[in-house]
């Protein structure tokens, strides 16, 4: 039932045993690896991660790692679904230390939370908090309108004006939870430790 070839890029970042333990208690049997030419033969691409966008950005870089999921993505049309900082490097730029180039998947930069935008909340933004879909959105089929997930983040991308299926949640703003569109999909939050509304999120993913 599930994609025999999903590959998880290990880039020397993040949380990537746990999403192993949440996929395979799927049933899904991933690859791990940090060569392009194992993910360039990807049916499908897990993107996770979790520290610096510029040193993860530079990592990606200096591996070949990023052409290799650009063509997967883009010239092959495969999925991906990006966790946490994998995410936000599927954005335009980020600006943690320094303004830097994402992959350009989604079109959305990524900034830290400002004091302005959250007000009495704190950053980094941790714990579950509730996630706001469209009833259209793939990767939330089966889950309610309003879903509880859990985050740790202190960097957020904004929806306004970004085409596809967007689900949002509030920390004194209002910012980009999950996207999907077409054959790309990220999350802010961690599916894998998001209990079973993250694993249904999980199975969705798989089963495309």
């Amino acid at each position: 039932m599930m994609d025999p070839r999903i590959v998880v890029v290990d880039y020397g970042m993040g949380n990537i045993w746990s999403v192993l333990s949440a996929l395979r208690y799927l049933g899904c049997n991933p690859i791990v690896t940090s060569e392009p030419d194992e993910v360039v033969r990807a049916q499908g691409l897990v993107l996770p991660g979790v520290g610096s966008f510029r040193k993860a950005m530079t990592t990606l870089r200096h591996t070949g790692l990023d052409k290799a999921i650009l063509e997967v993505v883009q010239n092959r049309g495969r999925k991906i679904l990006g966790i946490c900082l994998g995410m936000q490097l599927m954005g335009s730029h980020g600006s943690e230390d320094g303004d830097t180039l994402g992959l350009g998947l989604i079109p959305i930069p990524v900034d830290k939370f400002t004091f302005e935008e959250i007000g009495v909340n704190k950053i980094p933004h941790i714990g579950f908090n509730s996630v706001r879909s469209k009833p259209d959105a793939i990767i939330f089929r089966s889950l309610p309108e309003t879903a509880d997930f859990y985050f740790v983040h202190s960097y957020r991308m904004l929806s306004a004006g970004l085409s596809g299926e967007v689900a949002t949640c509030v920390h004194g703003t209002e910012f980009l939870a999950a996207y999907e569109k077409d054959n790309i999909f990220a999350v802010q939050f961690h599916p894998e430790k998001s209990q079973t509304n993250g694993l249904l999120l999980l199975k969705n993913f798989l089963a495309q």
